[in-house]
């Protein structure tokens, strides 16, 4: 008895140290595809983008295969390398043990190269995946001595007597960049420039910029509504409402007044238009939740008997569709709006440049880069929905906004590295038009989308106090306030954005007014 018990000691921590390797390798794997993957379909994100979109991706119009992509990636693959070494490693062991063992240096040695691969892969897959997920800023981000709290207006309306309606298009990765033919084949904005032309009273912000830490289509949506960066870490995962966030959460950002509260408690009816889930990041709570009272998206299009042509199988309804059903939509809300003095909001958002490309049969490809021609054909029916509501008479009393959501992503395997990943002026698309205005007043330029919240206000025609709201500062205002984020030094600013500011966003997920 005493001589067997070594022996098993031994042999329990032989086991042992085989499941740590093995558990140690499987991490680092699973790390590794992860940001490989990342890096091939969404480029370099950060952490509060990889909990707050990532984890909402769905099968069916939210990102569809890019679900099964991540399963293979980060479960399947993993799982196959580790049972394909152990099945080695068994077979070597039975050769080893029929031909008679090896020696203890051989041995010695064979478990030194196996110890540096494991750690190797351990280290490569950390490194990989941290660097993608901007990791090391998120730790600096929690040391930051800058709290959104310390600078969020809650907005004050002081008349709204000067009321319009207002309508706003989102366009998925609406970068103005593209515009630029000297860059591109051709200018993919060329439809919706000639829509929407400074002679006619169109005005828009000289390089409107992404915000610091966004880039992804509910952090643009977000960010013009509410006017703060959407961030949702550390402080969510505490309370609670991260809860399968993108599918089934209780509320978004409930503490929140965003543009949609605002325009409901000054009697508008606000209506959204999408052609994806809108289940997807849970778009539907966050408008729901924000005064709109319709949203329509992808169930609600095939419900509607949409032709399957008209869908794309990763995302949802094509632009074409989507703004002949927008058309319908403003008929019935501006003749609401006539017959009963109630404003209303029309927000829509875009599908069709999402990559990868997905051409329609009313699209014609005449570039050899098809996302080219992609953009082109979207834009052209945006200024299609322009031109309808230039006829109709819309334009005499509605206001209009334009914007992209976010800049073109820059994944691994998306198009235009070449054009874009060194070019440091890269800017999104935007268009403003204000009915009987006078249009010589130039809009402040370079302000970013969280400025664009009291934009929306003032576009809708409500007054603004100080022109402030959330971390913005309207653009139609020539200067800010001094005690504003606005009036703080780039650098200082841009760590505001990026302090994770838990104490502020705890109250903002968790239904609390952050400003009292």
């Amino acid at each position: 008895m005493s001589n067997q018990m070594p022996n098993v000691a031994r042999r329990v921590g032989v086991i042992t140290v085989r499941v740590l390797v093995y558990i140690l390798l499987w991490a680092g794997l699973v790390l590794l595809f992860a940001g490989i993957g990342i890096r091939v379909f969404f480029g370099k994100i950060s952490v509060g983008q990889m909990l707050l979109n990532l984890v909402s991706v769905q099968t069916d119009g939210g990102g569809g295969p890019l679900v099964w992509i991540g399963i293979l990636l980060i479960v399947v693959l993993p799982l196959l390398v580790i049972a394909g070494i152990a099945f080695w490693h068994r077979s070597r062991l039975r050769k080893r043990r029929a031909g008679g063992g090896r020696t203890r240096n051989s041995l010695w040695i064979r478990r030194s190269i196996s110890g540096v691969l494991v750690a190797a892969v351990v280290v490569s897959g950390t490194t990989a995946f941290s660097s993608t997920v901007g990791l090391a800023d998120y730790i600096k981000a929690g040391n930051s001595n800058y709290d959104v709290d310390d600078y969020y207006v809650e907005p004050t309306i002081t008349s709204d007597q000067d009321k319009r309606n207002l309508v706003l298009i989102y366009l998925e990765s609406g970068e103005a960049t593209l515009a630029d033919d000297q860059l591109f084949e051709k200018d993919a904005f060329a439809p919706l420039e000639k829509a929407t032309q400074a002679a006619d009273g169109w005005q828009s912000v000289d390089e409107f910029q992404q915000y610091e830490g966004g880039g992804w289509t509910m952090a643009g949506i977000s960010s013009t509504q509410c006017g703060v960066p959407l961030k949702g870490t550390g402080s969510v995962l505490g309370s609670g409402n991260l809860n399968e966030l993108g599918s089934d959460v209780g509320s978004y950002l409930g503490g929140l007044t965003c543009l949609g509260d605002v325009l409901d408690k000054h009697g508008y009816n606000s209506t959204f238009l999408g052609g994806a889930n809108g289940n997807f990041a849970a778009k539907d709570t966050f408008l729901e939740g924000h005064g709109y009272s319709t949203v329509k998206g992808l169930s609600d299009w095939r419900a509607a008997g949409d032709p399957a042509k008209s869908f794309r199988s990763d995302w949802g309804l094509s632009d074409k569709r989507l703004l002949e059903h927008a058309r319908d939509e403003i008929d019935q809300l501006h003749a609401q709006s006539e017959k009963t003095g109630q404003p209303f909001n029309l927000s829509m958002l875009t599908l069709d440049t999402h990559e990868p490309a997905h051409i329609y049969d009313y699209c014609d490809v005449d570039t050899q880069e098809v996302v080219t021609s992609m953009f082109f054909c979207s834009m052209t029916q945006v200024a299609g929905f322009v031109d309808y509501m230039k006829e109709k008479g819309y334009l005499e009393d509605t206001a209009v906004v334009i914007m992209g959501d976010h800049l073109k992503h820059m994944g691994g395997g998306d198009a235009f590295h070449k054009q874009l990943d060194n070019n440091d002026n890269r800017t999104i698309f935007n268009r403003i038009w204000i009915p009987g205005e006078d249009k010589k007043s130039a809009l402040r330029p370079r302000v970013d989308q969280l400025n664009m919240y009291p934009t929306l206000l003032e576009a809708a025609g409500l007054k603004v106090q100080n022109h402030e709201a959330g971390l913005g500062v309207s653009a139609f205002s020539p200067t800010v306030p001094d005690d504003s984020a606005q009036a703080l030094e780039p650098g200082d600013y841009k760590e505001l954005l990026n302090s994770r500011s838990a104490r502020f966003y705890a109250k903002a997920w968790a239904g609390s007014n952050p400003a009292q």
